[in-house]
């Protein structure tokens, strides 16, 4: 039975997908405007009656379209795409645009593993969910998430094992 749902029931952390790319959001976004002035010096400088010229505005508009992927999936100018929210019935994450949630039941859950980057989730039907913490920006939402947990377990009595740092 789901609850209605007000600021207190939920808790919805933002995830910055870049602290585990291979490249950072700087790098990504200094590529991608060295790419966009290359596109835009082609254009300017040379013969609009060449033929091969439509081929630089599709290299200029793929510059300006990928200039805008990286924006949209490292920053929240266009809202929150990439996040981890618990709520009462459900955790959900959303790793970015374009990918899907995967979202866990609450009381579908038989255990959880929280170690101090993850959180391994075990389902009563086998199936094993991992929640990556390495993307959340600050350690106090680190904890909130994992201090939500805790609280969960209490109410929807599943087991909650903690990862030994000896």
């Amino acid at each position: 039975m789901p609850t209605a749902g007000n600021a207190r029931s939920s808790l919805l952390v933002q995830l910055s997908p870049s602290r585990n790319a291979k490249l950072s959001f700087t790098v990504q976004l200094v590529l991608t405007l060295f790419w966009l002035a290359w596109a835009t010096m082609l254009l300017v400088s040379e013969n609009p009656t060449d033929d091969q010229n439509y081929l630089y505005y599709i290299f200029f508009g793929l510059a300006v379209v990928f200039l805008g992927y990286v924006i949209l999936q490292n920053t929240s100018v266009f809202g929150v795409q990439s996040y981890i929210e618990v709520t009462q019935e459900y955790i959900v994450q959303k790793n970015g645009v374009f990918r899907t949630k995967m979202i866990t039941s609450i009381p579908n859950i038989e255990s959880v593993h929280v170690s101090p980057m993850a959180l391994r989730i075990t389902q009563r039907d086998g199936n094993k969910v991992y929640l990556d913490l390495k993307q959340i920006r600050k350690k106090r939402d680190i904890e909130k998430v994992k201090s939500r947990i805790r609280e969960l377990s209490r109410q929807h009595n599943f087991d909650v094992t903690e990862a030994n740092l000896a």
